[in-house]
């Protein structure tokens, strides 16, 4: 869960039956919060475990992420463990230069679902997964690419070098822009003027039913073009790539509701499926490598509008299964030694270190794909190739570091525009 415009799921709404006892606490425009200081001015996002609001702090006069948890204890207890890792990132960070979203406070609220944490976080634009959906799913120019993966590195290295932190979920939608994609939604860049009364001739708690009845329009409204496009009996010319000049690529890194630090895992699977390096699949022991995998998959989605990895299980084998041979497919046969040597192994590989299920392998070298499927120029798929393929090694030891990755030769090219 994110604190974006654009963060949580954009096709479906939490659901009213959330807003209960030990769930989501109902917010309506211009709500207060900690005593008058915040005011609700209307939401951005939501996920498994919170709703995030846009709010005005009445004291600094600023716009602010209002992330307000469920109230049950296992919710409770997970936002303690993220305000924690919040306060230990935004201390060390006085100078706000390491590219990670600051937390400006925390507080208790009470309503009539029980007691939810609230965390206030800085405002941050857009997520990047929906950059690249702006982009309309075309690779970004590379010398886009480079600015967000600069970001992203700079952010963690720090996690990883001077606070023992390993984000464990690192992907598009927890990398967030500095400001919206369209100008118009942020806050400050369209000077938007702070609601600050309730708006009249809304009833109590209709606010959670209104984003409802209004997502299920635009869902109505999707499905009435899908038809007619269908009876037309034609299809539409894809689309090119939009111009994203004037869209500030600077970025942060966000939501560290699932982050730990090195010496103290709290659990053995970790990452979104998409992003999850191989030692996470087979339960060997997983490190700061294992953000570095995801980070790896996250640029290569970026420079092509398609993720690197996007696993499916069917009744022959498992999506684990899938995702393994996928790797290897792009990266090569998995050192024997690494594919048995993990707590789950035995499930997918037999004592020679060859998939069970998964027996005819298609191998593409990354700068192969690259040009041949994302019509990269030699010189661009062999670059960003060399840059990638060491961070996507299956050993985790070999992989190289953030800080080493910010020193590679490529992240400092310029593309002639």
């Amino acid at each position: 869960m994110s604190c974006s415009s654009s963060s949580g799921s954009s096709e479906e709404d939490e659901g009213f039956d959330s807003y209960r006892k030990g769930g989501y606490h109902a917010v309506r425009v211009a709500d207060t919060f900690a005593s008058g200081r915040y005011i609700a001015q209307r939401k951005l996002g939501w996920g498994q475990f919170s709703t995030v609001w846009l709010a005005y702090d009445t004291q600094t006069e600023a716009y602010v992420a209002l992330k307000i948890q469920k109230s049950a204890p296992e919710f409770a207890q997970s936002a303690l463990h993220e305000i924690e890792v919040l306060s230990a990132i935004t201390n060390g960070d006085p100078t706000n230069s390491k590219c990670v979203v600051r937390l400006i406070e925390h507080f208790k609220h009470v309503g009539p679902n029980g007691q939810h944490w609230c965390m206030v976080l800085e405002f941050l634009g857009d997520n990047i997964l929906r950059l690249i959906r702006y982009n309309r799913y075309k690779g970004l120019e590379m010398n886009k690419v480079r600015e967000i993966c600069k970001c992203v590195l700079t952010g963690l290295d720090y996690l990883h070098r001077e606070l023992s932190l390993i984000h464990t979920d690192l992907k598009p939608e927890n990398i967030l822009l500095l400001s919206t994609i369209n100008s118009s939604k942020d806050p400050i860049k369209s000077k938007m003027t702070p609601i600050l009364e309730k708006p009249e001739g809304v009833p109590n708690g209709s606010a959670a039913m209104t984003a409802i009845e209004r997502r299920l329009k635009q869902r109505a409204r999707r499905a009435v073009a899908t038809i007619s496009t269908k009876r037309g009996g034609f299809v539409t010319a894809p689309k090119p790539p939009r111009c994203l000049d004037g869209i500030d690529m600077n970025c942060k890194i966000v939501d560290f509701g699932n982050a730990c630090w090195e010496s103290k895992k709290f659990a053995e699977e970790i990452q979104t499926r998409q992003y999850r390096a191989p030692e996470v699949i087979l339960q060997s022991d997983y490190s700061y490598s294992a953000d570095m995998w995801s980070f790896a998959c996250t640029a290569f989605e970026l420079a092509t509008g398609e993720m690197m990895f996007a696993p499916k299980g069917t009744q022959g084998f498992s999506e684990d299964e899938d995702h393994l041979a996928l790797m290897m497919e792009l990266l090569g046969k998995m050192p024997r030694k690494i594919a048995i040597g993990g707590r789950r192994s035995k499930d997918y590989f037999d004592r020679h270190g060859d998939l069970k299920r998964i027996r005819r392998l298609k191998y593409c070298p990354l700068d192969r794909l690259l040009v041949d499927k994302f019509k990269l120029s030699n010189t661009d798929a062999r670059e960003l190739a060399e840059f990638l393929c060491p961070i996507l090694d299956f050993a985790p030891e070999k992989r190289p570091t953030a800080q080493q990755c910010l020193q590679h030769p490529w992240l400092n090219m310029k593309n002639p525009v």
